[in-house]
């Protein structure tokens, strides 16, 4: 065995360890930064078509991200439109859950002989020696929440940032390289930039997609408030292979707690399976396509890896910065291998996904 490429190896995995040690301990500087980087990714066409128009650099960042704001306050009014009609209901889940609630009592004292004063009696102490607990959790929450908002702000500062100064931020990248290297390195920035942008692009318009086939689907099943379900199951689509098992399990347990009936929750379960079926096999090759081209293994991995790392935001950036890494792989020699590893097997340059081809203007 080649000693010499042991050792870069080695390195190379040394260097892994470093980055992703770093990652872990600097998560509360690094997320908000790197969801600002991404996003800023994703506004750019916007950014370019509005300077296109003939605006400034500063008002056509400006505006790129108003526009962001724009699409996730119409996203929250609406779920705050059906959250409205949800409250109005809460008397009747509330009187649906404490049916049930009876019904387990009386199930425990026919089958396990313990009368409804002593089940009582033990909630109660239950309740008494987890009151501490639930007002650490209500302290912990409204903790997370105020981290949340300020994020979030941070998140829209560094968008606009990214977007005004990317020319300033290019020529520095482009400065750490030899004269001779940097127009491959143009070509790099660029990938990534495409890259990013078309996954995105395409996984917010599958999003959108489910938003509709979950709502008429609830709708036909019978779930009050469907519009605001199907738009939960399609925002945390965003939360890969675990966010659409957790909509639709919200969704069947609000179903029970409502009326009760199996037919609505068989329903639910119908439309889940219909769902994830044109998921699998027509949205994503279609809209989102292999366009991060990325071996299945490793993006599951990563967003282990991602969870571990920085917890939910880690899995919903994971996929497109391991993406990123590829083009970075592919264009540096030492790291051709790993890229080998990463992308699937028998990989070949893209061509487009049926949407680009369909629209593509003839030559």
């Amino acid at each position: 065995m080649n000693v010499a490429y042991l050792n870069q190896t080695l390195r190379v995995l040394l260097l892994f360890v470093l980055v992703f040690g770093i990652l872990y301990f600097s998560a509360a500087v690094l997320i908000p930064l790197t969801f600002g980087l991404v996003l800023s990714m994703l506004l750019l066409p916007v950014c370019h078509w509005l300077q296109g128009k003939g605006m400034g650099n500063g008002v056509a960042s400006f505006l790129s991200v108003l526009a962001l704001l724009v699409v996730i306050g119409g996203v929250i009014t609406l779920l705050q439109y059906q959250i409205s009609d949800l409250a109005e209901d809460l008397s009747k889940i509330e009187e649906r859950v404490n049916s049930i609630i009876a019904g387990t009592k009386d199930y425990v004292k026919q089958h396990f002989g313990i009368s409804h004063r002593e089940q009582q009696k033990m909630i109660k102490e239950q309740q008494g020696s987890g009151m501490g607990q639930v007002a650490g959790m209500v302290t912990t929450l409204i903790g997370s929440l105020a981290g949340v908002l300020v994020d979030a702000i941070l998140v829209l500062v560094y968008t606009f940032l990214f977007i005004f100064y990317r020319g300033h931020f290019k020529k520095f990248i482009l400065r750490l390289f030899k004269p001779d290297s940097r127009e491959e390195t143009e070509l790099v920035l660029n990938k990534a930039g495409k890259v990013t942008q078309s996954y995105l692009g395409g996984l917010g318009l599958m999003i959108v997609m489910l938003w509709i086939m979950y709502g008429i689907g609830f709708t036909i099943a019978g779930v009050n408030n469907a519009l605001f379900f199907a738009v939960l199951c399609g925002v945390l689509e965003l939360v890969p292979f675990a966010g659409n098992i957790t909509g639709t399990s919200i969704t069947v347990l609000m179903a029970l707690a409502q009326s009760g009936d199996t037919k609505v929750v068989i329903g639910v379960l119908i439309t889940y399976g219909f769902v994830q079926l044109i998921q699998t096999y027509v949205l994503e090759p279609l809209v989102v396509g292999d366009r991060l081209n990325i071996n299945p293994l490793f993006t599951i991995l990563i967003i282990v890896v991602g969870e571990a790392v920085w917890g939910i935001p880690g899995m919903v950036l994971a996929v497109p910065l391991l993406g990123m890494f590829k083009i970075v792989c592919d264009h540096f020699e030492p790291l051709n291998d790993y890229a080998f590893l990463i992308g699937p097997p028998n990989e070949k340059k893209s061509e487009g996904n049926f949407l680009t081809k369909l629209f593509k203007p003839n030559k």
